[in-house]
This record gives structure tokens, C-alpha cells and sequence, in this order.
């Protein structure tokens, strides 16, 4: 863990954590806008525009894989890839939600759900309620910002003010939720922001509040080489400069680099779960999303895996 973060650490949608919601949903902008897109988020735009961070609002910009391709063609790559990865990320997610409905679920749960849109932009059936939990400010600023713009849920929306370092599950009881009911939970850009023993009480939470019939999904987190990190770190931080933007918030000083951390569809098959995984690269490889860079180490492990399970 870097010096950005403390186990009481809090945060809005312009300050640590917060700001990388900003950058996925810069992300889903941009796709969403592509001729070929293969998501359609038509809210992600407005929720970058207001949010005040600076340096993610540059991923809006048709013309920066240009700019950065005449400055570092490898940080180019690495950009690029970037952005695919949130556009399949979400994709991918999004599928998995369509088919728990389709099988009948009605309880969705997002965890840490940041700026995501889904209880605006999927196609819910009715009876649907999704619970959305994350830092109070974070919910207030979405919330906020789509009223402001005309925009409601296309399912009962229920806002959970509760950091996920405390108790959770009593919060989201007290804010209706079933347990008796089978819920479809959602692990997206969450794990890599806790360390490896938060990563199983959550977990093991999660099992605890799931019926039968319940499904989950999660993108693991990675252990990576400090070196890779760090050959990143000072990447961005260059190419930045010499485009004259802001510092990018630093994501080695946000994330925990935990190399005990338990393999998630290992750990779910454990625990009462069926689960499959999926690498990254798989995916965005099948979808055309996939860009190779020079700074890759074939040895290395993959970057994360997308993960879904039943009970």
C-alpha cells in the first residue's frame, strides 16, 4: 500500500480512490462513442464533466493516443489498452447481469459502485432493486449530477452510504435488503483497493447474505512486479508533464500489491460457490480490444481475471 491511503481513509469523487471512477467512466465515454463501440453509456460523459479532477477528463480527448504516441509510443500502447480493458470490463459485466435476470433475479447488489450507471442504463425487468454501496459523497455526487440532467433509474435505486471497511451488511439490511432472496452481486474495480485479508471477509460477508440462486461476479486483482509498477509510474508521470496536465493520481499509492492474495474462483469454490474465471487478455483478445506494448513480460502473470459464480 502506498502513502495515499490509512485504513480510516475517506474520499469524494475529486480525491483518491474517487478520482479512478472518474477515469473508468472517461473510459466508458469514449467507448460509448466509438463507431464499433461495444457498450452504450450514455450518461459517463456527464458524470467526467463535472467532477473536477483534472487529469482524467484528458481520456475525452479524441486526438491523446496521437499526442502521447509522439511523445512514448509504449505509453501510447499501455493508454490504449487501458481504455479497451474498461470498454470489455463492462461488457462483460453487463452480460453477466442480463442473464441473472433473465434467470430470474431481482437483487442486485454493486459494491463500491463509484460512478457506475447500470441502475440507469440496463434494461431492468420491473420488481428490480439495485443496491449501490460506496463512500457517502460518491453517491451524493452521481445522484446529483444525473437529477440535474433529467436522468432516473430504469430500476428501484437504493443509495447505501457505508464504506466496506465497516459494517456493510448492516447497512444494507437496514436499507431493505432480503437475504432470504437470491442476489446478483457486482466486484468491479473494487479488489485491488483492499489487501488480502479484507479481499476474504468480504467475501465471506457476501456469502453469508446469499440464497440460493444467488450469482456474483468480480474482477480479481493481480499481484504485479514493483518494478513493472514503478517503470509505469514514471511513464505517466512523464508523459503528463510533457503534455503539459496535471499529475495522474498515482494508482501504486492507491492499491494494495498483496502477493498472498487467495486465487477469488479458487476461493469461491470453497466456500459454497461454483465459479469460473477468465483472463483479461482472453476476453478483450476475442472482442478486438487487445493491444500489445513493448514493456510486457511474457513471464508475468495476467494483468486480472473476470470472474462469475452461482450458488
Amino acid at each position: 500500500m502506498g502513502a495515499l491511503r490509512s485504513d480510516d481513509d475517506t474520499w469524494d469523487i475529486a480525491t483518491s480512490v474517487g478520482t479512478t471512477a472518474v477515469m473508468v467512466a472517461a473510459a466508458r465515454a469514449v467507448e460509448t462513442d466509438r463507431p464499433d463501440a461495444l457498450i452504450n453509456d450514455p450518461y459517463a460523459k456527464m458524470l467526467v464533466a463535472g467532477a473536477g479532477t483534472g487529469v482524467w477528463e484528458m481520456m475525452l480527448d479524441d486526438s491523446m493516443e496521437q499526442k502521447l504516441e509522439s511523445i512514448d509510443p509504449e505509453t501510447a500502447a499501455i493508454f490504449q489498452r487501458m481504455r479497451g480493458y474498461q470498454a470489455v470490463r463492462t461488457r462483460f459485466f453487463d452480460a453477466y447481469f442480463a442473464d441473472a435476470v433473465a434467470a430470474g433475479v431481482r437483487q442486485v447488489v454493486i459494491l463500491a459502485s463509484g460512478l457506475d450507471s447500470r441502475a440507469y442504463r440496463l434494461d431492468w425487468p420491473a420488481g428490480t432493486t439495485v443496491f449501490e454501496i460506496d463512500q457517502p459523497k460518491v453517491l451524493e455526487y452521481k445522484a446529483a449530477t444525473l437529477e440535474r440532467n433529467g436522468v432516473q433509474p430504469s430500476a428501484r435505486r437504493v443509495a447505501v452510504a457505508c464504506d466496506l471497511r465497516q459494517d456493510w451488511p448492516a447497512a444494507l439490511r437496514a436499507a431493505g435488503f432480503e437475504p432470504a432472496q437470491p442476489t446478483a452481486w457486482l466486484a468491479e474495480g473494487l479488489l485491488m483497493y483492499l489487501p488480502a485479508d479484507a479481499q476474504d471477509r468480504l467475501f465471506g460477508q457476501i456469502t453469508d447474505l446469499s440464497a440460493p440462486g444467488s450469482r456474483l461476479a468480480a474482477e480479481t486483482a493481480a499481484h504485479q512486479l514493483e518494478e513493472r509498477r514503478e517503470q509505469m509510474r514514471l511513464r505517466f508521470r512523464s508523459a503528463a508533464e510533457k503534455l503539459g496536465l496535471p499529475q495522474p493520481v498515482d494508482f501504486a499509492d492507491l492499491t494494495y500489491n498483496d502477493p498472498d492474495r487467495a486465487e477469488l474462483a479458487d476461493w469461491l469454490d470453497a466456500h459454497g460457490w461454483s465459479a469460473t474465471a477468465r483472463s483479461s487478455k482472453e476476453e478483450m483478445t476475442a472482442v478486438g480490444r487487445w493491444v500489445d506494448s513493448p514493456l510486457d513480460d511474457p513471464n508475468a502473470d495476467e494483468f486480472s481475471r473476470f470472474v462469475r459464480a452461482h450458488r
